[in-house]
């Protein structure tokens, strides 16, 4: 027997006003969808089946599973409902397997939940995952007899009066037996108001067959709320935030404002880490011991050792930093960007595929970019490698201890030896030679009977 989630993928969502299929709307950094599937890897399931439709090729193509999950596909070609995109799902279930049916557009599930509902299966013979909410509006309601037992769901549009008062909702998560689950999706109708196969018809169903129906109560509505507009998007974005601002200060990192932090993929972190206001975390971050970031700065896929400060308004993407290095203000470090041990970078520097040795410095107003640089290198302001000539990118070379003169360039390739001197205003063509000054700028000359241009008068 095995546990095998059917997640439905297929609508639209017309109400997104998109030509980007629902499931795919990204949240905290991932697809909708992409969630989960993680909250199904997290639960130990080791295959699921995802049934998908509109905008399929792109579906498939923007979610993965990890090695310890497969992930089957199964095309519903039309929607006509819950119950009939459960039953798309269903080719490859045997009877003795254990199905829980999820949806791809509820990203804040937690795998416990699903654990949980798959456990309540014991004793009974379907399990619904319920919860209770202020407004019950647009919900399907669980309707009990005088002894607590479910008796079935009814849907909003087929509900009376005395039913829409029902506070306690269907969150459409289910889970079943394989050979129950066919037997009803097979007796379903289309009979009621939407002209749909309500997968919730199973409830009733399994009550005529005198088989128990049990409930497992989520404590947190919006754990299972679902992305049907912009606006739900929003208020689930800022519910996925908050939880992992709570994690990361749990872990001990200190957040100025928890309200002005966005952390939009995975983020490990040492002891005593700083985040300031209005910082954005995206990709796989890791944050090492004593790390501090400034106010505005975005660090995208990147590792940042102990000490490192990061000072406001800087962006790091792909970027490597050992320990006590310093970044920015205003800097911006681009993918393939190693910083080497206690190595600078100062205001409006643009580093991009570069190595910037232990202890250098490029303090301001500088690019460089497909550079190999040494230890103890000094980069004057202005400065900047010329490493493209139109087709291809070319390597720069700068030996241990070179000190590089402002406003100079570097055009590529070519390599400034060890302990070099570059005089400032140098336009650098060809090696420069180890332990020597050199200098490649026009003389300067003074005109001395030369007369300042003066408008003449009308």
């Amino acid at each position: 027997m095995s546990l095998i989630p059917i997640i439905l993928a297929a609508g639209q969502g017309t109400r997104m006003r998109s030509a980007l299929p629902k499931v795919l709307h990204p949240l905290a950094g991932k697809p909708l969808l992409q969630h989960v599937i993680d909250a199904c890897c997290a639960s130990g399931v080791t295959r699921a089946v995802i049934v998908y439709g509109h905008g399929g090729e792109q579906v498939q193509q923007a979610v993965h599973a990890d090695a310890s999950m497969q992930l089957d596909w199964a095309l519903q070609a039309e929607q006509k409902g819950t119950g009939h995109a459960v039953a798309q799902g269903m080719a490859t279930v045997a009877d003795d397997d254990t199905v829980l049916v999820a949806y791809g557009d509820v990203p804040l599930v937690r795998s416990q939940t699903l654990e949980a509902l798959a456990q309540g299966l014991e004793g009974s013979a379907l399990c619904v995952l319920t919860t209770m909410v202020t407004d019950p509006s647009g919900y399907g309601r669980i309707v009990r007899d005088a002894q607590g037992r479910v008796t079935a769901i009814v849907e909003e549009k087929d509900a009376d009066a005395p039913t829409r008062l029902i506070r306690e909702i269907n969150t459409g998560f289910i889970a079943a037996r394989g050979a129950d689950l066919k037997r009803w999706l097979a007796r379903l109708s289309p009979q009621n108001a939407q002209g749909e196969y309500y997968l919730t018809d199973c409830v009733g169903l399994a009550v005529a067959e005198g088989l128990p129906v049990s409930t497992v109560a989520c404590a947190d509505a919006l754990e299972v709320e679902g992305v049907n507009n912009r606006l739900q998007l929003a208020r689930l974005e800022r519910e996925a935030q908050r939880r992992q601002v709570e994690r990361l200060m749990l872990e001990g990192v200190t957040v100025a404002d928890p309200a002005r932090l966005d952390a939009r993929g995975s983020v490990s972190t040492g002891q005593d880490v700083f985040l300031d206001v209005n910082v954005v975390l995206t990709g796989h971050v890791v944050l090492g011991n004593r790390v501090t970031v400034g106010p505005g700065c975005v660090l995208t896929d990147v590792e940042i050792g102990d000490d490192c400060h990061i000072h406001a308004h800087s962006v790091l993407d792909g970027a490597r930093l050992g320990a006590g290095c310093h970044v920015g203000p205003f800097a911006r470090l681009r993918p393939d960007t190693v910083l080497e041990e206690t190595a600078r970078v100062g205001n409006f520097v643009e580093i991009k595929k570069a190595r910037i040795g232990r202890g250098s410095k490029v303090n301001h107003l500088s690019y460089i970019g497909d550079t190999e640089m040494g230890t103890g290198v000094n980069i004057g302001a202005g400065t900047i490698t010329c490493n493209y000539d139109g087709v291809n990118k070319h390597l720069t070379r700068i030996g241990d201890r070179v000190f590089i003169g402002s406003c100079s360039q570097l055009v590529a390739p070519v390599t400034v030896e060890e302990d070099a001197v570059i005089g400032a205003g140098s336009t650098i063509t060809r090696t420069a030679p180890a332990g020597r000054l050199t200098l490649a700028r026009a003389r300067q000359v003074t005109i001395n009977d030369w007369q300042r241009p003066v408008k003449e008068k009308k």
